[in-house]
């Protein structure tokens, strides 16, 4: 699979966007774990013209982690079209995607990323001025079946978006009034994968948790690349699970070796930012990790590991996690 210049392999599976987690530290982690491509947080259009220190932080990227796409909101043509050329002048991105798909309130409910499911003309007109704006940079969008299951319009859309110049799209199964919930519905992407007029590559986002759930999107839906988001809180080995997987290779990722990535976690999250904030930003993925489920009596343990506030405190838990999960195997 192409976007442009950049080759993506067959079958690639890619890091999603993803606000306040796929920052470079966790990009570079996944891409280590084979994601085929990664993508920033969201970046506000309106913010970037402003050039607000926080969202500029956003546009850092490092050669070791590309090819890596950067992601761009908001509902006004002229501020997306001038962040999208701040975004290619600072960042030089591999791929610039479009948000068409956040549905939380304070960005769906002002009228930009879910939103613009509600503002089609708005939409295309955001995304044709942008294709203008970056002619040497591949445009890409991210959207969602539509604004609810009574408007999925994601194959209708998915053609006027390719006539706007994107050069490859991302679906999410759900419609933006499911927000999380319920399961993604596949059988629309595969629609518009399989609609003869589409020419772009499509790329499958939703409930991808498991090596064999990413094949069977890939057999059963045709899709070009499948995205993987929250299945990835805690497990960023996810991506080298799904890829040996998909080419057949037998590896065994051990408990001792996943605890391992998960402190290197911490350490890369603390070494750009500080020790507390950087122990702070990746609990979540701590709390999240499936490599904790099923300890017994594991509450107090998971309390500990979540107030801990220094790498030695909760290095200390770790460690004690490990020879516990060690002795479980063993058992």
């Amino acid at each position: 699979m192409r976007i442009g210049n950049t080759d993506l392999g067959s079958r690639p599976v890619l890091l999603a966007p993803m606000e306040d987690v796929t920052d470079i530290g966790f990009r570079l982690l996944c891409r280590q774990m084979g994601a085929a491509m990664v993508y920033s947080e969201f970046v506000s259009s309106d913010a970037l013209i402003r050039m607000v220190n926080k969202s500029l932080a956003k546009l850092v990227v490092c050669d070791d982690e590309r090819p890596v796409a950067i992601q761009i909101y908001g509902k006004d043509v002229g501020a997306m079209r001038e962040a999208a050329q701040i975004v290619v002048e600072q960042a030089r991105p591999d791929v610039l995607d479009l948000n068409f798909g956040c549905p939380v309130r304070k960005v769906a409910g002002k009228g930009a990323g879910a939103g613009l499911l509600q503002n089609i003309p708005q939409m295309l007109a955001i995304t044709r001025a942008v294709v203008d704006a970056v002619p040497d940079t591949p445009v890409t969008a991210k959207t969602r079946l539509g604004w609810n299951q009574e408007e999925r319009i994601i194959v209708d859309l998915a053609e006027q978006l390719q006539d706007c110049g994107i050069q490859a799209l991302t679906i999410h199964g759900r419609t933006r009034s499911q927000m999380y919930t319920g399961e993604a519905d596949w059988s629309l992407i595969g629609e518009v994968k399989q609609n003869p007029r589409m020419h772009i590559p499509i790329i499958g986002n939703g409930d991808i948790t498991t090596p064999e759930r990413a094949a069977e999107c890939f057999e059963r839906y045709g899709v070009d690349a499948v995205m993987v988001g929250r299945a990835t809180f805690g497990r960023p080995w996810i991506f080298k699970e799904i890829t040996n997987y998909l080419q057949g290779k037998q590896e065994t990722l051990s408990l001792d070796w996943k605890l391992d990535i998960l402190k290197q976690q911490v350490l890369t999250s603390v070494e750009r930012i500080d020790e507390y904030r950087g122990i702070l930003h990746v609990r979540r993925h701590l709390a999240a990790s499936p490599l904790f489920k099923g300890i017994p009596n594991f509450r107090d343990t998971r309390i500990r590991m979540l107030r801990a506030e220094t790498i030695d405190e909760l290095f200390g838990i770790l460690e004690d996690i490990r020879t516990l999960l060690n002795a479980q195997q063993t058992a």
